[in-house]
């Protein structure tokens, strides 16, 4: 699952984006602000999508990435096996809604039951990200499925969720490859002393500090990152792709990489470390702003996104292999609010999925993931 805009279509929704509160809360201006905020920024993307080939290429990855890792589920898990891949975005097409028709249509639900796992290809949860497309999968599960939040005896789809696996071994050593790759390509006497700039989504501070668990998992996945490179080189995390009035997580990423190169250090390798393949905030906004614009694009470079990565698409049918096995609704964090939390959709999606735990086997059937 995936949720934010990143495709020609999605501008479209670009007003529904900014008018969600889980993605950037804007308290009781919320339906005023958001609007204006989106009318100011959809020629902006429009003119980003434009820079980077007309479209982004996510729907492309995520839909191959599901597939492969399909197959490879058959596999090695074949007690479970078929596996058919599907895939949601919050605000681009293929929507939930869509999704779940079409999983109703090829025989899931509607009194036929079926396993269903969803699999946020946000490695580190957020309320903002993760959260949000739980939260709508919920409510399109209840408007197309009825409103029982944990008996399926009545043949409804029976869900469960991998919602964070921020440092898999898989996940950290497709990372890992990709940064010694791109660290080859600089001079031998060079490679020790060049920064590596570890780049993820911002978060509105209002989100941070009523608790959510984002940064602390990005940052546990950047450290189990350094590990397995030995900490070969320098590090920071910062952060990217603020939007809005409020006050956001910083250091900004292009604000870094500006005083890096100010201060003497022009040898940096930026890594996009919550994202799992190429979008517009890694072909647009890393490389033609932050690169493009550094003065420098001959020392400042960028990390291959997973995309296709055989690596990163085996670490995707290890954890879902293990979450079947394991016979596991949703993870403990997932049933834990944030201290700060107020918002009853959240409170009620996470009372569903975790209710989901006395339907949930741990092997058979036909599942949909």
């Amino acid at each position: 699952m995936n949720q934010q805009p990143r495709s020609p279509e999605a501008l479209t929704n670009v007003s529904a984006l900014q008018a969600d509160g889980d993605l950037i809360p804007l308290g009781r201006l919320q339906s005023y602000l958001g609007p204006l905020i989106s009318a100011r920024r959809t020629p902006k993307i429009q003119k980003q999508y434009a820079a980077i080939g007309g479209g982004s290429p996510i729907r492309k990855w995520s839909e191959y990435q599901n597939a492969e890792m399909c197959k490879i589920l058959d596999k090695i898990s074949p007690e479970t096996a078929p596996h058919k891949p599907y895939v949601a975005f919050r605000y681009a097409n293929p929507l939930t809604e869509e999704m779940y028709t079409k999983l109703l249509e090829d025989g899931f639900g509607n009194g036929r039951g079926g396993r269903a796992v969803a699999f946020t290809q946000y490695p580190q949860y957020s309320c903002s990200t993760t959260g949000s497309s739980l939260n709508e999968l919920w409510k399109w599960r209840h408007r197309l499925e009825g409103k029982s939040a944990s008996d399926n005896g009545n043949g409804s789809i029976t869900w469960s969720v991998i919602d964070r696996w921020p440092v898999h071994h898989g996940l950290v050593e497709a990372f890992a490859q990709n940064v010694e790759a791109k660290l080859a390509e600089y001079p031998e006497e060079r490679r020790k002393d060049v920064v590596l700039l570890f780049s993820a989504h911002s978060l509105p501070m209002s989100v941070v500090n009523r608790g959510d668990p984002y940064p602390a998992e990005v940052a546990a996945t950047v450290y189990a990152v350094m590990q397995r490179l030995k900490f070969s080189n320098p590090y920071r995390l910062c952060w990217q792709s603020q939007v809005g009035p409020s006050a956001w997580l910083g250091p900004q990423t292009a604000t870094t990489v500006e005083e890096y190169t100010a201060k003497g250090q022009k040898d940096l390798v930026l890594i996009p470390i919550a994202f799992t393949s190429d979008h517009i905030e890694t072909l647009y906004e890393l490389d033609e702003e932050v690169i493009g614009e550094s003065g420098h694009t001959d020392t400042v470079k960028r990390v291959e996104s997973l995309n296709g990565s055989p690596v990163f698409i085996n670490a995707l049918a290890d954890i879902a292999k293990a979450h079947l096995e394991t016979g596991v609704a949703c993870s403990q964090q997932m049933g834990l609010r944030c201290p700060g939390c107020t918002s009853e959709r959240c409170l009620e999606s996470k009372r569903f999925f975790a209710g989901q735990q006395v339907s949930v086997s741990p092997l058979g059937g036909k599942t949909a993931a």
